[in-house]
């Protein structure tokens, strides 16, 4: 700790004279600067491994500082920006200008404290991130992503280039197109690979629990809680806590989430006591997140501080490209986890992989691939290998009006299903609506799982529907 360098810029003598003696006690060397200019300067002139520095100062201020430190042609230096009460959003600017982290005045010595040991752990591995982006390009491969195609390559770029920051990122994509792959790519080539990744489904977590899951709660708290639990921010505490589907989060849960990632301590149900976290949190969704803030299903507010970074996973049918790099990885995957020897894929399976367009995604893939490898067991897969009827006819989502189509190998439809919906001029969206719910439930005998997949939203946006249409299971039965 001894050798790491921390410059403080900050006009104001005594609260500069303050930090860096603080800093210094921690065993790090340190230096000082009044504005940006001075530390422009000392940045070039002595190497920092840290910049901790104030945002409003004379001359040369913060965010231009760090653009400048930016354009440096050495070795990256993480910044942390001080800022006022009040002035999250400039904090998230420097963020997005590739600020390592910030801390509001007056400053938290254990906050503080904790960053930087962060900092340090991310300038060890710099070195490693860099060779990284070299065999990324020659190898088609980012951590668990596979492909070469430019929509993947530009993903690589931004996992690389957002990976060593403590920043939010916002996940978005088709369900099935990787994105806990890439928020596991974020924190595996972070300073907390080391440290535990979280993942959680908000979709797939009742309402009334919801908030004992991501924030914990004491024993007492409600009926049932019987003893203390850590939640899921705990248990990540100083790794990486995946949101996934934060669309389906209750709105009472948003604004907490939205205060804990402000302030960065947390209360458990039940408890009056805050607990300090230090978590990177990154968020996905498979909705048009804009929509969402428009229809009120996502806080504004809590959309913007999560979107610092956006990633968007490409649809399978939009990268077709990368499907033979992919295949061989997933085959390969499946020889590990089953004890499989299958040498590869043959031709006319992969003719009939690139000719289809994979709604499911790299998911119905990887599935796909799955069920082969068990099925050819230790022999190259082919044809006979694949579900019944594949790549015969295209699967896609239904449209408005559409007739509705269904895989052989998921679920038949009953004899008598009429699997046309109804439209006429006059009809409302609303109805038009309920209609394809209604009959994708009749043709999956009422498998509500199957039905949210079918029609591209989640069981739980299924289960309002129905609420909406103050219809029971007996009702949708004997529609």
């Amino acid at each position: 700790m001894a050798q790491t360098k921390v410059l403080v810029v900050e006009d104001e003598p005594n609260a500069r004279a303050g930090l860096a003696e603080l800093i210094a006690s921690w065993g790090y060397r340190t230096e000082t600067a009044v504005d940006g200019v001075m530390g422009l300067d000392l940045v070039v002139r002595w190497s920092p491994d840290v910049v901790v520095t104030d945002l409003m100062m004379p001359r040369m201020d913060g965010l231009q500082l760090l653009d400048r430190i930016g354009e440096l042609p050495q070795q990256k230096v993480a910044v942390v920006v001080l800022t006022a009460q009040g002035s999250i959003e400039s904090a998230v600017d420097a963020m997005r200008m590739g600020a390592y982290d910030y801390l509001q005045k007056p400053v938290d010595p254990q906050r503080l404290k904790t960053i930087l040991q962060n900092a340090q752990q991310q300038a060890e591995t710099n070195e490693e991130i860099s060779a990284v982006e070299i065999s990324s390009e020659e190898n088609g491969r980012l951590g668990p992503l596979v492909g070469s195609s430019p929509h993947m390559r530009e993903i690589f770029h931004l996992i690389e280039r957002i990976a060593p920051n403590n920043v939010s990122v916002l996940i978005t994509g088709e369900s099935g197109t990787g994105k806990e792959l890439a928020a596991r790519a974020l924190h595996m080539f972070s300073g907390r690979r080391n440290k535990p990744f979280v993942a959680v489904n908000c979709a797939a977590i009742p309402e009334t629990l919801i908030e004992s899951e991501i924030f914990g709660h004491e024993k007492g708290a409600f009926t049932g809680a019987q003893e203390r639990r850590a939640g899921c921010f705990e248990l990540a505490e100083e790794g990486t806590l995946l949101l996934d589907e934060i669309g389906e989060m209750p709105a009472a849960t948003q604004s907490k989430l939205l205060r804990v990632l402000e302030d960065r301590k947390l209360r458990r149900l039940g408890s009056r006591d805050e607990i300090p976290v230090n978590v990177r949190v990154i968020a996905a969704t498979n909705k048009d997140p804009h929509q969402a803030v428009s229809s009120g299903e996502l806080r504004g507010d809590l959309f913007y501080r999560l979107n610092v970074f956006n990633i968007q996973m490409p649809s399978l049918r939009d990268h077709k490209e990368d499907i033979p790099a992919m295949a061989e990885a997933m085959v390969q995957e499946m020889n590990d986890r089953h004890g499989m020897q299958v040498p590869g894929i043959s031709r006319a399976v992969m003719d009939r992989f690139m000719a289809y367009s994979w709604p499911g995604n790299a998911r119905e893939l990887r599935n796909t691939i799955e069920r082969a490898v068990i099925l050819a067991n230790g022999k190259s897969i082919d044809v006979s290998h694949l579900p019944p009827g594949f790549g015969e006819e295209q699967h896609t989502p239904p449209a408005h009006g559409a007739h509705l189509t269904q895989s052989a190998t998921t679920f038949s439809a009953p004899a008598n299903s009429n699997d046309f919906v109804h439209l006429s001029v006059g009809m409302t969206v609303d109805e038009a609506e309920k209609q394809l719910i209604l009959k994708t439930l009749e043709a999956t005998r009422n498998n509500k799982t199957r039905a949210a997949e079918i029609l591209g939203i989640s069981s739980k946006t299924l289960q309002n529907k129905l609420k909406e249409y103050a219809l029971e299971d007996k009702d949708v039965l004997e529609s």
